[in-house]
């Protein structure tokens, strides 16, 4: 079986190479200038697709020439700068339109978002964050300013550190392993609450992250593995702490949430 791996900049690429007979580095390289535009970011040039992906401009602009003729990237002239292409867009739509759990989840979703005045949503891990591929909000004038798209950090949100939590021993320690390459110096801390947020999914059913993400932003999510060959996945509830506090997220939301994961654990079948 040829073993999956995520890798964050050039160095990771070049390590895999070693390692990977199977590694094409040409197309890694022109995935990470894909994934180098942000939530938000319209716009590039060739020298902020460098920087980003740690790769010399001459071999960028292969890179994006290639990208650009194949419709996932577009040049705009006047500006001198890349957009996404229609292409990329048409790759994502059929993607997500793959993820029938989405469909299954919205309901409840949308009933839990009602009844907690919060922002439910649904994510997948993105390299080391986790996407969104669905959310709800609930009916407060304040809430949190979340969409279909938008990416959380993996160690530092309830959505990550629910999906750590369903992870086998073998997936952890790769996924440790990039974590701890991230940042050796703060690794050592950054492993600690991981752990207790772990033992916080096996004794109450979710993971927290009070003031973690946001100082006045407050969450509470759940793990679990849809099926069908699907990668686990986690959703949450939160928002402003002043809408969603986190005594009411516990005591009142945890509840419903823990069974609304339930119902989504194994729903694509085998």
């Amino acid at each position: 079986m040829i073993r999956a791996e995520t890798y964050s900049s050039d160095r990771d690429v070049n390590e895999a190479v070693k390692d990977d007979p199977y590694f094409v580095t040409a197309l890694a390289r022109g995935l990470e200038v894909l994934a180098s535009f942000r939530s938000g970011e319209t716009f590039l040039t060739n020298h902020e697709i460098a920087d980003r992906c740690r790769l010399p401009r001459s071999t960028v602009s292969r890179l994006t020439h290639t990208l650009t003729r194949l419709g996932y990237l577009h040049f705009i002239e006047e500006i001198s700068k890349y957009r996404l292409g229609t292409q990329l867009v048409a790759l994502s739509t059929i993607a997500l339109g793959g993820l029938d759990v989405r469909q299954i989840a919205r309901a409840a979703m949308r009933t839990l978002a009602d009844f907690s005045n919060a922002t439910v949503g649904l994510a997948v891990r993105d390299r080391l964050s986790m996407r969104y591929v669905e959310c709800q909000r609930g009916p407060a004038a304040i809430s949190l300013n979340i969409d279909v798209g938008m990416e959380r950090s993996i160690q530092h949100s309830s959505l990550g550190r629910a999906f750590i939590a369903v992870l086998s021993d073998v997936e952890r320690a790769s996924l440790y392993e990039e974590l701890r390459m991230l940042d050796p110096l703060a690794w050592p801390e950054t492993q600690k609450s991981l752990d207790e947020a772990i033992a916080d999914h096996e004794t109450l059913g979710c993971c927290r992250s009070f003031g973690e993400w946001q100082k006045n932003v407050s969450a509470i999510a759940v793990g679990f593995r849809p099926g069908a060959g699907l990668p686990p996945m986690a959703i949450n509830c939160g928002g402003p702490t002043v809408v969603a506090p986190p005594e009411y997220l516990l005591q009142e939301v945890r509840p419903r949430l823990v069974e609304l994961a339930r119902k989504l654990d194994g729903v694509m079948g085998a």
